[in-house]
């Protein structure tokens, strides 16, 4: 058996470099960046009027009789127009361009507009702090050519919206392989079926689905039953249509436990079996040169869920392009004590307490057959294999799943 660690080293030697595709903006939201999106003009482009008022220069401005004639209104989406003298004022509107020769703004509430002598007139009730109030100068965000999103972002909405404001209508995106979610064992029935009293429905296919769903990729489900002929044929065929293929059961010393010998008949090399780690022990992995590689998982429920979050999905994201993040830690909650010397991938619900500490709770369930222990948690904490004594306060890695 290797450690987890030394199966992540494996498993991060055989990334996959997928394909970039133009996707149109509209169909951008939760793909990988696999361009560099720049601003392609000064953000904001323009000095912008940011509340509805009246915009003047501020040195022409008289403090002793605070009086400008409003000689007319610019509005949003105009071009910018001039004040004729400074002792002028143009009413302005939140997003309108500065007008020329004006270079300070006072909103609406600071002001009184009277007539006089048939003139508008605006009386300042109180006088601007200082030159550029209330106006966000051109550039001040980003300046032209700024690097605003880089390569390996997944797209989000606020992305979205920047990218379509520097006018990028399509956008280069990796393109997600199809993954084979494959599911073994005769004792297994399909969702809508009644099992017998020795059967079970299928649902760590559903899982497995549901979480590459979170992460914008497509599966395609398939079934083995426990023949070790039927086992080859069936992945046969799969690994000729599909570059990542992801097994769930039929890895362990069962008597009909036909994956790992269908496999290696097939040409897919063992990179490693077992991992010393409780749950998902049997996990298996192995590679087809450079054309498929096959994660092939416990089947007991929790032990393909935890694999899937702690070695698949992280090869997903470095193979898509997306830019990692940090790793997240968590403190313990509670003292523990794991006998053997394993690395335990514990269930837990972790949160911010009220010092705002994120912490984690133990919610041990009942092995890893207890699937249903998994509404309760949001995530595994991983616990080294070289102690048997976890004491409350201690921080460790936290794999979420939610």
């Amino acid at each position: 058996m290797i450690t987890p660690q030394e199966a992540t080293q494996r498993i991060n030697e055989h990334l996959f470099s997928f394909p970039a595709e133009p996707v149109a903006l509209e169909n951008a939201n939760g793909r990988i960046l696999r361009e560099s999106i720049r601003a392609d003009r000064d953000f904001p482009p323009f000095d912008r009027v940011t509340m509805d008022g009246i915009a003047y220069d501020i040195h022409g401005l008289n403090p002793d009789q605070p009086t400008l004639i409003i000689e007319g209104t610019q509005l949003a989406g105009e071009p910018p127009k001039t004040l004729s003298a400074p002792t002028h004022c143009l009413e302005a509107m939140t997003g309108a361009v500065l007008p020329k020769g004006a270079n300070t703004v006072t909103p609406y509430e600071d002001i009184d507009i009277q007539e006089q002598q048939g003139q508008k007139i605006a009386v300042l009730r109180i006088m601007p702090t200082r030159e550029g109030q209330n106006v966000h100068p051109q550039g001040h965000d980003q300046p032209q050519g700024e690097e605003l999103i880089p390569t390996g972002t997944r797209m989000n909405a606020t992305q979205i919206a920047v990218a379509a404001s520097v006018g990028k209508a399509q956008l280069s995106v990796t393109r997600p392989p199809n993954v084979a979610i494959v599911s073994t064992g005769d004792e297994l029935v399909a969702v809508q079926e009644q099992p017998e009293p020795y059967q079970i429905r299928q649902s760590n296919n559903h899982a497995l689905r549901a979480a590459l769903e979170d992460m914008n990729i497509p599966s395609t489900f398939y079934h083995l039953p426990d023949s070790l002929e039927k086992t080859k044929q069936g992945l046969a065929q799969i690994l000729e249509q599909h570059p990542v293929i992801v097994l769930s059961g039929g890895v362990s010393r069962g008597k009909k436990d036909y994956v790992p010998e269908a496999l290696e008949s097939l040409g897919v090399q063992k990179l490693f079996h077992k991992v010393k780690q409780r749950p998902g022990k049997p996990f298996w992995f192995g590679a087809k040169e450079d054309q498929n590689v096959v994660f092939a998982l416990p089947g007991n429920p929790v032990s393909t869920f935890m694999c899937f979050h702690r070695y698949l999905k992280p090869w997903l994201e470095k193979s898509i392009g997306l830019t990692p993040n940090p790793p997240l830690l968590a403190a313990l909650n509670d003292h523990v004590k794991f006998e053997p010397e394993l690395t335990y991938f514990m269930q837990v619900k972790a949160y911010p307490n009220e010092e705002g500490h994120f912490v984690a709770t133990p919610l041990e369930g009942h092995g890893s057959g207890d699937f249903a222990n998994l509404l309760q948690c949001n995530g595994f904490l991983e616990l080294p294999a070289d102690r048997s004594h976890f004491i409350q306060g201690e921080v460790f890695p936290f794999i979420p799943f939610t």
